[in-house]
């Protein structure tokens, strides 16, 4: 009787342990975020830079389509219209991930070959999640921000858009960044096997690069590998689909699986990846 009555209240305590722990990891993002702020405000012409770097990077990127787009009306069935809405997905995945995530990935290698992991491995937190949002990239919410009002002025352009579509969004930038946190996050991993893991790193670029154009433009093989066993079509161009009507509803209940399934991935590969780490004090 004593057994079930622990395990009762043990049972109802859950939902209360659960927000505890909300509470806590939240309380450590909000002191993670300001001391990011307070550090990058110390340079603020860094900032600046920063975006207007990134800005030079938006326009490369769009130039290309803007050409292509003066000798032919449509490519694969996108529009000069529409390619906008996909490169302005991009545009808004790209920041969100860069904002929390891409610095802290890149210096992964680095903490392991300095030892500096070891520190942060003794932290009373989730180790994997504590290292992916150590240190937020504030300067990338200027991208947030002007690549979402670019995207608002790019679906103003489309002739035939519905509103309501934009609710898909709530739905596959979360997937599209997660799938883009856990590949770059597999790929950083790589660093506890190797340490030097630098090369492998070039790897993501190559698989970053297959995600930043249209996935029906690609070979029939290719395009069902960029949407299954390498899903970079999820980062814009499903996304895109959706946004303009194109989309199946499956394929968000796929987009969904496989970022749930690549997290688990990078999970499971970054604890077995720490069970053969060894510190810079052993």
């Amino acid at each position: 009787m004593a057994n079930e009555i622990k395990q009762f209240n043990n049972k109802a305590n859950r939902p209360f342990e659960f927000l505890a722990t909300l509470r806590k990891y939240g309380g450590i993002f909000i002191a993670l975020f300001r001391a990011s702020a307070i550090s990058e405000l110390e340079f603020r012409f860094n900032i600046l830079a920063r975006i207007f770097t990134d800005i030079l990077w938006y326009g490369a990127q769009l130039s290309v389509f803007e050409v292509v787009f003066r000798h032919t009306s449509q490519l694969n069935g996108w529009t000069l219209q529409t390619i906008r809405v996909f490169m302005d997905i991009l545009f808004v995945t790209d920041s969100i991930f860069m904002l929390f995530f891409q610095t802290n990935l890149d210096q992964l290698g680095t903490k392991i070959r300095r030892g500096s992991l070891d520190l942060l491995l003794a932290k009373p937190v989730n180790s994997q999640w504590f290292l992916s949002v150590q240190r937020v990239s504030v300067p990338y919410l200027g991208n947030f921000f002007l690549s979402s009002a670019w995207l608002i002025w790019a679906l103003v352009q489309v002739p035939d858009f519905q509103i309501h579509r934009a609710l898909w969004l709530v739905i596959m930038v979360p997937c599209s960044v997660l799938i883009c946190y856990s590949l770059r996050f597999i790929v950083a991993t790589s660093a506890l096997f190797f340490t030097q893991a630098d090369a492998i790193t070039q790897i993501w670029w190559q698989l970053y690069r297959l995600g930043t154009r249209p996935d029906s433009t690609y070979p029939l093989v290719l395009r069902y590998t960029v949407l299954t066993f390498l899903p970079v079509a999820f980062l814009a161009s499903v996304p895109a689909r959706f946004l303009l009507g194109w989309a199946d509803p499956m394929l968000a209940l796929l987009g969904c699986t496989v970022a749930g399934l690549l997290l688990w991935a990078s999970t499971w590969l970054w604890k077995r990846g720490l069970r053969q780490y060894s510190s810079a004090s052993s």
